[in-house]
């Protein structure tokens, strides 16, 4: 009997050769290990890839940035140039330009009045009355302005300067004059120091703000 055979023991129980039975390792923990190693793997794949998108988006982002700041900047002007400044606009003097008033209102008087205001201020002055029974007692507004179609529209901005609120109208007559109708809510002509501000700001335009970034 084999010294590795308990005592009593023998038949199928009976344990023979020199050595004892060698045992296989567990697989857990090599399964585990493997679990271990492929997360570490996993997690630092994904952190990579976070880091060229932030790289690749970042870098776009910079890039238009750049460019919008390109488009933004404004080039320095040449020594001497007057590029900058808006071009003066050619406008008629008031007296190049005749005037017809019309009263539209119940209050007499008041063509007259106004049409000798307007004299003062230069312009020349051609009919004066009551308006005509298509604009008559139908004129709420502060008054109207009307003219040829081929009335340089300069014209009706010079003497629109004098009247803030009118309207400008158009009509078949071929003479260059331009009628002033009065109406309804007509209180008096734009102070002449008010309408001479207007009438410089027309003329010399302020040139386009620049554009915000």
């Amino acid at each position: 009997m084999s010294m590795l055979t308990p005592p009593g023991m023998g038949g199928k129980y009976k344990v023979t050769g020199a050595a004892y039975p060698r045992m296989s390792r567990p697989r857990r923990r090599r399964r585990i290990v493997l679990m271990v190693l492929g997360s570490i793997i996993g997690l630092a794949l994904i952190a990579y890839g976070a880091v060229q998108l932030i790289d690749v988006f970042g870098g776009d982002a910079n890039k238009r940035k750049t460019a919008a700041a390109k488009n933004c900047a404004t080039p320095a002007p040449k020594a001497g140039s007057t590029a900058a400044a808006a071009p003066k606009v050619a406008l008629p003097p008031p007296g190049g330009i005749t005037v017809n008033v019309y009263n539209a209102t119940p209050r007499a008087g008041l063509a007259k009045a106004v049409g000798d205001e307007l004299k003062n201020r230069g312009f020349i002055i051609g009919k004066v009355g009551n308006a005509p029974a298509d604009f008559d007692k139908k004129v709420p507004g502060a008054g109207i302005l009307v003219g040829s179609p081929q009335t340089d529209k300069a014209a009706f901005s010079v003497l629109g300067t004098n009247l803030a609120g009118a309207t400008q109208q158009t009509d078949t007559r071929e003479s260059t004059d331009i009628d002033l109708i009065l109406g309804d809510a007509f209180k008096e002509l734009t102070p002449k120091a008010d309408a001479d501000k207007a009438l410089a700001v027309l003329a010399n335009p302020q040139p386009a703000p620049a554009k915000k970034c």
